[in-house]
């Protein structure tokens, strides 16, 4: 079978076809990861560093990511599907009619209330809850209020000044919009011992 006669060569249409492929994968691939890297580290050094909080330069953490803390001297993060581990993000996906979700949330009540000393209508949903990425650093502004006496009585402080504390880290919505007022339990925890290494002092 003879070829049309207004067929184009397949030689000439390859070559502009790899020069547009590499240009596009070394220009936006590249290119725009390392600009974008680039002025997101002069603009906002420590979130493009992972929001990292050192410590008499010891890395302690970051303030993006919960930690879990046993101490009753410590405020407690919300439950975590992931157990904590960065490397394994993820939220329970069970559905809120699943019958071993609402079992887990029970126990989760019971252990809650018992540890702060207070009723189980009285614990705050994000308590005994998992976030759907499994390392959410806050609670309500409710979530921290009631480990207030459990935290300042381990600490021998006022349940004022503990409260004190929460008050000044519980951050609003962001541009007062987005959001729900919340407390950062690594900064909280962190100011606690700050506190405490100043003889508890203001």
């Amino acid at each position: 079978m003879s070829k049309p006669a207004n067929a184009i060569p397949a030689q000439p249409l390859l070559r502009p076809a790899i020069g547009l492929a590499v240009a596009t994968l070394l220009v936006f691939g590249l290119g725009y990861s390392l600009a974008a890297t680039g002025i997101a580290g002069i603009a906002f050094p420590a979130q493009a560093r992972g929001s990292l909080i050192e410590r008499d330069g010891v890395l302690v953490g970051s303030s993006l990511v919960a930690q879990p803390f046993a101490d009753a001297r410590y405020f407690v993060p919300r439950p975590s599907a992931a157990d904590y581990d960065v490397m394994a993000l993820a939220g329970s996906n069970q559905a809120r009619t699943n019958p071993a979700l609402r079992q887990t949330i029970a126990g989760h009540v019971e252990t809650v209330a018992a540890r702060e000393g207070i009723a189980a209508a009285e614990v705050p949903g994000d308590l005994v809850t998992r976030s759907g990425g499994g390392i959410d650093p806050h609670v309500s502004p409710a979530g921290a209020r009631v480990q207030v006496t459990r935290v300042a009585a381990a600490r021998g402080l006022d349940d004022a000044r503990v409260q004190a504390l929460v008050d000044a880290h519980t951050q609003g919505p962001t541009f007062g919009l987005l959001g729900a007022p919340r407390v950062n339990v690594l900064e909280l925890n962190l100011a606690l011992d700050a506190l405490a290494a100043n003889g508890g002092a203001q």
